[in-house]
């Protein structure tokens, strides 16, 4: 694939131009949101909601074969995080894939700007390893597309599980019927942006905006592919599905539900029974509040997250300290080793450094 040359890129807005401080204004006034929903989460709503003390004593209480079970089901999570990657973008190991999806993630938590941030780290470390920019695209692109086709599916199964069971949540049903038309007008335009050239043109121009948005946060320069290069990357990526859509579809599935596991182990082990809050119940809060935090109002989904959890498992039956308990241990366990391993691949990746060979 012929890649948009240096001269065809957009250059970067420069020092004293409108756009650096309209951006850095954006940036400072995302992050100050970011901060009001931190400290409004932990100092107000979740106090009224159960009391520190009691949450500590759940979690300290935790024996010796629990604290084992939250370690493996945190690891399994992990390592899950990879397989995507390698099925997207073959020639990357496993190992230069976990550190990827460490980085990108752990920055989505650290910078505003939500997946462009992580479309732009991952773009960013792929490239210093030697990767070509229109494979690159091509990946990135996969992946995210999967990732929110099953994001969002998640809710309708959710909303279905319920009403199985004979239970009813308005907040779900609305979300679960909103991620079902996008769905629906997503696969719908994804087909067509491989069907037709037109559209894939449409499509690279906008991922290209959204990148470079990102890359400009992490002050690095643009892109060098526009919506030109992604009329060349359809080929590319029907031949891709044509042998790998099962890879990608059944990696993607085991990296979303094993932080439901995840989840659910941390619900269990801190003491909120399946009769307070079945397995059920359980699945539709998670995938409820996975894509309201989802949306780029706080890096992470902090604040959103925690209080969307809690609200959704008290309303269940669930006891109010155990549920906010379960909450922040899950939040830890799925926050806190990402950030430390991604800070330890920003050293590890030197050693990763060289090219992966030609045409990679």
């Amino acid at each position: 694939m012929r890649p948009v040359s240096p001269e065809q890129s957009v250059p970067p807005p420069a020092p004293g131009s409108r756009g650096a401080p309209r951006s850095r204004l954006r940036g400072a006034i995302t992050v100050g949101i970011g901060l009001v929903a931190v400290a409004a989460t932990f100092l107000f709503v979740l106090p009224k909601i159960a009391d520190y003390g009691e949450v500590w004593d759940a979690v300290k209480d935790l024996s010796g074969s629990q604290i084992g079970v939250l370690a493996g089901a945190t690891l399994l999570n992990l390592v899950t995080f990879a397989p995507p990657w390698q099925a997207a973008l073959p020639g990357l190991g496993f190992a230069r894939a976990f550190i990827l999806t460490q980085m990108s993630t752990a920055s989505t938590y650290l910078a505003p700007g939500g997946a462009a941030v992580g479309i732009a780290t991952s773009y960013a470390i792929l490239r210093s390893w030697g990767f070509h920019g229109s494979r690159i695209a091509l990946a990135a692109a996969v992946v995210g597309v999967w990732n929110q086709f099953v994001m969002l599916t998640f809710p309708v199964v959710g909303l279905a599980l319920l009403t199985l069971a004979h239970e009813r949540n308005p907040l779900l049903e609305t979300v679960a019927v909103i991620g079902l038309a996008v769905v629906v007008v997503g696969v719908g335009a994804f087909a067509a942006g491989l069907w037709t050239s037109r559209l894939a043109r449409w499509i690279g121009n906008l991922l290209a905006r959204l990148v470079n948005r990102g890359l400009q946060l992490l002050r690095r320069g643009p892109v060098r592919w526009s919506g030109d290069t992604a009329v060349s990357l359809r080929n590319e990526a029907l031949n891709l599905l044509r042998r790998r859509w099962h890879v990608l579809t059944l990696a993607v599935l085991a990296g979303q539900l094993t932080v439901f596991v995840l989840f659910l182990a941390c619900l269990r082990t801190l003491g909120v029974s399946a009769g307070e809050v079945g397995a059920i119940e359980a699945f539709a809060a998670w995938s409820l509040v996975r894509v309201l935090g989802s949306l780029p109002i706080t890096p992470g989904g902090v604040g959103i997250v925690e209080i969307g959890l809690t609200g959704a498992l008290v309303g269940f039956g669930g006891d109010n300290a155990e549920v906010v308990a379960a909450v922040l241990v899950y939040r830890f366990l799925t926050v806190i080793p990402t950030l430390l391993l991604g800070l330890a691949g920003l050293i590890a990746r030197r050693r990763f450094r060289a090219p992966v060979g030609p045409g990679q």
